[in-house]
């Protein structure tokens, strides 16, 4: 229900555009426009109060097929009209006139044939409606009971209104050791001890239990604990074929160590244990540590949601089955109630969740029973909004690290999300997101430096379930997955071409059957495609999918420029993917994407774009350049002539000298622009950089690569300033000219409004300005910069969330060393971080191949939850008993670093391991 009242809700939001004025030159076809617009209003308003009922017969369940079916036909044809007629010419004058007059012959046909499909639209609107009174479901009453076992969703509707969310809080450090591990962990190193001193070959351990029961949890405990033994950790492994593959390719490279699988199949484990292997089947949570854990993560749900009265223990045991993901979701669950309701009952809840899981299951009251059971209590109580973004992760495979930033522009180019109390649409994604985190139904990997969620990830039995029920309720299509869809076949002895009319579509796999399952199906309806493996599964297909909007080709091989100037003819595209593809250009065909909002070009080789785009006036994210190699995209005019443009990443900003006076004896040709003499040729390139001030929207910039700008520097300053005025709260600069310390420095009017602010490369001073920056989040610096003065400046900035000094930029500069040597000899021979001040740190990062030496007094940095060094050498660090809040120390050394500096990394942990608040200290190795 909750995916016919969100394809509804888009219908709707989609014909307000046909009653704009661009279509009015459709003859007749306004008030029928109107009426399908009000119609489909009245059936959403119906269908709101039949999932509040909660009580849907097989009639109702087909009539509500029928609305969503007429609702996508609906939105499907808008697109279709939009790509017949184009825009209509508008403006004044007699050539706008001549155009207008040849637009209005040349689509006379079209618009004939539109207004007829309208109004055929209009008529299975109105059969759709009737027939709802027909099947006898048209005098619900006001306020339905909710059924059971959690099927309406009226409360979850309720309490997850972006006026009772919260910001997300901002996070670093991961949860503490999992909960009732303790046993299984003292079995296990017994073990571990025993194949150290008595097994110089491969061994396997193969830890089997039902889904949910945690054996990955338990695998990634005793990683931590013996990375050094572990050889491989192979996860969720479903067959003995595959086993016995790892198995033979192991044999010939003759290396030692253990081999950890986690398996829900008792043959995988017998087959590891015939193999000398030790098999540990993993075994439910006892009634104590289902309390424990149920508890911990109610009270560290991080909006402090603590129970006011006790728990029945027995009841979440009798619930949960013992089993470590019940009990996740379960709280999730729980703590989102409580987040709208402190006296939230939560012994009635859990007790009448026992008893529908028992009334369900009754004598099969197994653990997948359990499982399913609760994920579909769970689900049931999204919103529809909620509903129909989860599910739309089916679309990722199994195992997949999903970017938050990825998925979210995902979300909004499908327009899953819709802008309401006064929030952005980014913003209500990003409430939508934290929802999902705070449920525990999608999973945390990392976090950003800012304390944001960088990458998640979905449970196995979690992924199985929505993709079971994108395929039950026909959302996703899913080809070549983990889980096998099945799709119609063509019956040629029967003459039956059985077309699969699909929407959401994506392919994991390039094999020859995959392909042969994307040409069966409808091209005519497919809106989004994401490509896992070689272009070649939709190269034959892809032109056919004249209505798609967004299409994810991220890490796809055998991408080539001919396949791109046919992607480019896909007028209705809004989000294009082709992020670590093998492209090295962009079509001058791109123009005629109007539509476009998100181009993702990252880890490209494409340097450069045509002069076309400047016909993108929608976009919204330009993310280009590679960061690690510091290779950027060339700023051009097109690209400034975005207006709407919010995140403009990873640019480079060539440059050339600027010349004297004196320097005008060669012949060369020379003009005086903005104060300065400059030649006629770089006349065009001070030009594009002036033009950024037009950018007035824009968010977010990065440059990755600043050329010289000599006399000039000022122009690139005054942009800066001015978009500071108006939108820009992220600024990230790599400079290797000199442009941090002089230009930058002495700006008289610094970025104030600034959230986020990098100065990577050359830069020797903090800015004279950079104490005004009050709102400032996160700050990072060139290592070459930090002075005990630097850190007592930094330490009064109010908001500063995470501090990072980092010598990537200019390590290749063979002065730096000289610097950082002075730098520590002026702070009296070591960095000394001051006390007081830093009131909101909770990040602090070095790094750098050399690393000074460090000294944190007593009351410094009070609130800092996590440190970090890189480093292949490293001075000595003093003082990390003086930070009260420390609760893990990242320590990462080169794989080419002396025993010293090991030595060191060792000391520092030992040192770590004494403190009071036993901070969780992890190392780990990088390459060069």
């Amino acid at each position: 229900m909750d995916l016919v009242a969100g394809a509804s809700k888009f219908a709707v939001n989609n014909l307000g555009s046909f009653l704009a004025p661009e279509y009015t030159l459709i003859r007749g076809a306004r008030d029928d426009i109107q009426y399908i617009t009000d119609e489909l209003s009245s059936m959403q308003a119906f269908l709101n109060r039949l999932k509040r009922a909660g009580h849907n017969d097989e009639q109702q369940e087909d009539w509500m097929n029928q609305v969503r079916g007429v609702a996508e036909d609906i939105e499907d044809y808008v697109d279709y009209v939009r790509l017949r007629l184009g825009r209509e010419p508008r403006g004044h004058g007699t050539v706008m006139r001549v155009r207008r007059a040849w637009y209005l012959f040349t689509t006379l046909y079209a618009r004939h044939c539109i207004a007829t499909e309208i109004r055929n639209l209009k008529v299975r609107a109105q059969h759709v409606s009737e027939r709802r009174t027909r099947y006898g479901v048209e005098n619900l009453p006001r306020a339905g009971r909710r059924r059971r076992g959690g099927n309406g969703s009226s409360s979850g509707g309720r309490h997850n209104t972006p006026k009772d969310c919260p910001a997300a809080p901002l996070k670093l450090v991961s949860n503490k050791a999992p909960v009732g591990l303790e046993d299984a962990m003292q079995m296990l190193e017994s073990w571990f001890l025993e194949m150290e001193y008595t097994n110089s070959s491969v061994s396997f351990l193969a830890i089997t239990g039902v889904g949910g029961i945690g054996k990955t949890t338990l695998a990634m405990a005793l990683y931590h604990k013996f990375g050094d033994r572990y050889l491989f950790l192979i996860d969720d492994i479903w067959s003995v074929s595959a086993l016995e593959q790892i198995r033979d390719s192991l044999a010939k490279t003759q290396m030692g160590g253990t081999i950890v699988v986690t398996t829900k199949f008792k043959s995988v484990a017998e087959a590891c244990r015939r193999q000398q292997g030790y098999v540990f089947e993993h075994m439910p949570l006892h009634e104590g540590n289902t309390y424990s854990m149920f508890l911990e993560i109610i009270c560290s749900a991080a909006y402090n949601l603590c129970p006011t009265r006790p728990i029945n223990g027995w009841i979440i045991r009798k619930t949960c089955g013992g089993l470590p993901l019940a009990i996740v979701l379960v709280a999730g669950l729980v703590a989102s109630k409580l987040k709208s309701d402190p006296q939230f009952n939560i012994d009635n809840h859990l007790a009448q969740m026992a008893e529908d899981i028992g009334e369900a299951l009754r004598d099969n009251f197994t653990a997948e029973g359990i499982m399913a059971h609760i994920l579909n209590h769970c689900c049931n109580d999204l919103t529809a909004e909620q509903k129909t973004c989860l599910l739309y992760m089916s679309m990722f495979p199994k195992g997949c690290l999903i970017s938050r930033q990825r998925l979210i522009r995902r979300w909004i180019a499908e327009r899953f999300i819709i802008k309401k109390h006064g929030k952005t649409t980014e913003e209500v994604a990003e409430d939508l997101f934290n929802e999902l985190i705070f449920r525990n139904l999608i999973q945390p990997i990392t976090y950003n430096s800012n304390g944001k969620v960088k990458r998640c990830i979905i449970h196995g039995m979690v992924l199985e379930y929505i993709v079971s029920k994108s395929r039950d309720e026909n959302f996703v299509a899913v080809v070549g997955g983990h889980w096998q869809m099945s799709f119609p076949r063509d019956d040629r002895n029967l003459g039956v071409n059985m077309k699969m009319k699909v929407r959401w579509l994506s392919i994991q796999n390039s094999y020859r059957q995959e392909k042969e399952t994307v040409a069966r199906m409808k091209p005519s309806h497919v809106r989004s495609v994401m490509l896992l493996g070689s272009f070649q599964a939709l190269s034959s297909t892809l032109v056919r999918f004249q209505i798609l909007e967004v299409l994810d080709l991220e890490d796809c091989k055998d991408l080539s420029i001919k396949h791109l100037k046919k992607v480019c003819e896909m007028r209705q595209l809004k989000y294009l993917n082709l992020r670590r593809t093998d492209i090295n250009g962009i079509p001058d065909n791109i123009g005629n994407l109007e539509y476009l909002e998100v181009l993702d070009i990252r880890e490209t080789n494409v340097r450069e774009l045509p002069g076309t785009v400047e016909n993108l006036q929608r976009m919204v994210h330009l993310l280009a350049g590679d960061k690690i190699k510091r290779i950027g995209l060339r700023l051009t005019a097109g690209i400034t002539k975005m207006m709407t443009l919010q995140t403009l990443s990873g640019v480079e900003i060539s440059g050339r000298s600027v010349t004297s006076s004196a320097d005008g004896r060669n012949g060369c040709c020379y003009q005086w622009r903005y104060g300065c003499k400059v030649s006629t040729g770089f006349y065009e390139e001070l030009e594009v950089v002036m033009t950024l001030e037009n950018l007035i929207n824009l968010k977010k910039l990065t440059i990755y690569k600043l050329g010289r700008f000599d006399y000039c520097e000022e122009m690139l300053v005054s942009v800066i300033e001015h978009l500071s005025y108006c939108s820009l709260k992220f600024l990230e600069i790599f400079d290797d000219f000199g442009f941090h310390d002089g230009a930058l420095n002495a700006s008289q009017a610094p970025p104030e409004h600034l959230q986020t602010l990098g100065l990577l490369g050359l830069l020797f001073q903090l800015p004279k300005w950079i104490a005004r920056l009050h709102n400032l989040e996160k700050l990072t610096l060139s290592l070459t910069s930090l002075t005990t003065d630097a850190l007592v400046v930094l330490a009064q900035l109010p908001e500063l969330f995470s501090l990072i000094f980092s010598l990537d930029a200019a390590k290749g500069n063979p002065s730096v060393i000289k610097i950082m040597h002075n730098n520590t000899l002026k702070s009296g021979g070591m960095i000394f971080v001051p006390a007081g001040g830093f009131t909101k740190l909770k990040l602090l990062r070095f790094v750098a191949p050399l690393l000074p030496p460090l000294s944190f007094l007593e009351g410094s940095m009070p609130e800092l939850m996590r440190i970090e060094l890189r480093f292949r050498m490293v001075g000595a660090v003093y003082g990390l008993e003086n930070l009260a809040s420390i609760q893990q120390v990242v320590l990462t050394v080169n794989s080419q670093a002396p025993r010293a500096a090991r030595a060191k990394a060792s000391e520092i942990k030992e040192l770590a391991s004494m403190m009071v608040n036993a901070p969780i200290v992890v190392i780990d190795e990088y390459s060069a």
